[in-house]
């Protein structure tokens, strides 16, 4: 990654069919929600495999310092996994996803086919992520032309992950995140 990249991201109306995508490898992902000490702190497990082989990741993102989010994110064994997943969070469900990563342009993508069981607020979502140093036009030029591109999503707090597996309803939740 250039060191000024940025991470964008983007609605996708609806899967199209494999034959379309160049070379691509699907991923299993799991992403667990933990308590924290703090509000403006968020904590995650992930779990990320194919064909049986798992890989697990802890992140802790942490507050903003001089505008940007700082994220850590650490490689855990199975077994520190598994002793971590009592401190999920229950205001969280689960999220899961299938990731499908490919290079188009030059460009590496990932895109993130939401799956069941979800909050009915992610079913049918499919978000494309990449980063980039690219700006407007030149960007959008590069995105592939083989998905259906609804609309950047990039900042939009009602497609962070951490939002998007709240239990409760945004409107009622004093744990909606900005």
């Amino acid at each position: 990654l250039a060191p000024n990249s940025k991470k964008r991201k983007w609605l996708v109306k609806y899967l199209p069919n494999d034959e379309l995508f160049p070379p691509f490898q699907d991923f299993e992902v799991v992403h667990k929600y933990l308590k924290t000490y703090s509000n403006n702190m968020q904590a995650r497990l992930r779990k990320r495999g194919q064909k049986g082989h798992w890989n697990y990741t802890h992140t802790i993102r942490k507050p903003k310092v001089q505008g940007q989010v700082i994220e850590v994110k650490r490689q855990l064994s199975h077994k520190t996994y598994l002793n971590m997943l009592p401190l999920k969070d229950e205001n969280h469900y689960p999220i899961y996803k299938k990731r499908r990563c490919f290079i188009h342009c030059n460009q590496y993508y990932q895109l993130d086919i939401y799956c069941k069981p979800c909050h009915k607020r992610c079913e049918g979502l499919i978000l494309l992520e990449t980063y980039s140093i690219l700006e407007g036009q030149e960007l959008l030029d590069r995105l592939p032309k083989f998905l259906d591109i609804e609309a950047e999503v990039t900042g939009n707090a009602e497609y962070s992950m951490f939002n998007l597996s709240l239990v409760e309803d945004w409107d009622k939740s004093n744990n909606f995140c900005q």
